[in-house]
C-alpha cells in the first residue's frame, strides 16, 4: 500500500513537516493534487459543509478556489500526539468583487497508519480587510522559506 510520509506517531519535527507539506499543497490551489493526501473515505467538517470521500472534497475545493481568488495560506503547528495534529492557520483571498478577507482558523487532523488524513475538522472566521491591510504578498504558490509565519506576523 502507498504511504504519505511522515507517518504517525508524530514527533515535533515530523508533525511540523506534515503541516508545511499541507500548506504547500493547499497553496497550489490544485484540487486534484490536494485530495491525494486524504483517505478515500476521508470525512471533513469545513464551516457548514461536510464532504465525505475524495470526490466530494475535490468538488468542495474546486468551488472554494473559484470564489477565493489569489488565495495564500500559512499554517502553523499547534500541537500533536500519536496520529493527530492540530494546526492554526490564516489565509488571505478576495471575492470576484475585489473584497479581500483574512480568514483565521483551527484544524484538527487524524491520520491513518499510512500517513493519509482520514479526518479534518476546521473552524474558520472571516475578517474583511482592505487591500492595504494584506500581509501575505508572495507570488502565488508555495510560501517562500524566508516569509514570516503566523507567530512572526503577530497573527
Amino acid at each position: 500500500m502507498e504511504s504519505k510520509p511522515p507517518l504517525p506517531p508524530f514527533t515535533f519535527e515530523s508533525a511540523t513537516q506534515k503541516v508545511r507539506m499541507a500548506e504547500d499543497a493547499w497553496n497550489t490551489r490544485d484540487p486534484a493534487r490536494v485530495v491525494q493526501v486524504y483517505t478515500e473515505d476521508t470525512r471533513w467538517r469545513n464551516r457548514g459543509e461536510f464532504p465525505v470521500g475524495r470526490a466530494e472534497v475535490r468538488s468542495f475545493l474546486e468551488r472554494k478556489w473559484a470564489r477565493e481568488l489569489d488565495y495564500r495560506l500559512i499554517k502553523e503547528l499547534w500541537t500533536f500526539g500519536g496520529n493527530r495534529i492540530a494546526v492554526r492557520f490564516a489565509y488571505e483571498s478576495h471575492e470576484p468583487t475585489g473584497q479581500w478577507y483574512r480568514s483565521y482558523g483551527n484544524e484538527n487532523w487524524e491520520f491513518d497508519e499510512h500517513g493519509f488524513m482520514r479526518l479534518r475538522f476546521a473552524s474558520i472566521n472571516d475578517l474583511p480587510i482592505g487591500a492595504a491591510q494584506r500581509l501575505f504578498h508572495w507570488p502565488l504558490g508555495r510560501r517562500p522559506d524566508d516569509h514570516p509565519g503566523l507567530s512572526d506576523l503577530g497573527l
